[in-house]
């Protein structure tokens, strides 16, 4: 498996799936393949875990990882995605994804086993700011029109004993024929999140 270094990121990243994902004018960008999705349904089914996903192990400590996430969005859910990765059943994702009826929308979810599923807020245009950060043993998933403020979208533990997290990006199309996705203005910064609730 080929590691690649994208612009913003400290550690390398190592591709899962088939897709080809571009490093092009400091961002990272990536066609979702059809069908393809992270998500294990709560009202039964398999798990699918096809979409293709870009990730590298995380440092210790505490952490902030926030880019500018360009959705071509042309089908139901498809999404550009914040991926933070423990093992198959352990998983959290931010989206930003098409929602019925074709609103780009603010999403998230965490996998522990079985998915839940929330959505936040709606976006205008194609493209928001998302971000994930790591204070102790917390989470945090926010959002943001203009990368200066920023909403809260989740607060939560995740945790698998001796299982270092990966961190990075997926694309998705589950209900299309792919989408294209960018990842711009990437940056990781081992820095402490103070306030999760006051806009920083």
């Amino acid at each position: 498996m080929t590691s690649t270094h994208v612009p913003g990121v400290p550690f390398a990243l190592e591709p899962v799936g088939d897709v080809r994902w571009r490093i092009e004018d400091h961002a990272v960008a990536a066609t979702a393949a059809p069908g393809t999705d992270v998500f294990a349904d709560p009202a039964g089914g398999p798990p699918v875990l096809s979409a293709a996903r870009l990730v590298g192990e995380l440092p210790d400590g505490d952490f902030q990882l926030r880019c500018r996430v360009t959705v071509d969005v042309r089908s139901t859910f498809d999404a550009g995605v914040l991926l933070l990765w423990f093992d198959d059943a352990h998983w959290a994702k931010l989206c930003l994804e098409g929602a019925p009826g074709g609103q780009p929308m603010v999403v998230s979810v965490v996998n522990r086993t079985v998915s839940d599923d929330a959505n936040a807020v709606d976006v205008a245009g194609r493209s928001t700011w998302l971000r994930v950060s790591r204070t102790g043993s917390v989470f945090a998933f926010h959002a943001s029109v203009d990368g200066t403020t920023w909403r809260l979208v989740r607060l939560f533990a995740l945790d698998v004993p001796g299982v270092r997290p990966r961190i990075g990006f997926e694309v998705q199309s589950p209900t299309g024929d792919g989408c294209e996705v960018a990842f711009s203005e990437i940056e990781f910064a081992a820095a402490t999140l103070t306030d999760p609730r006051n806009g920083s």
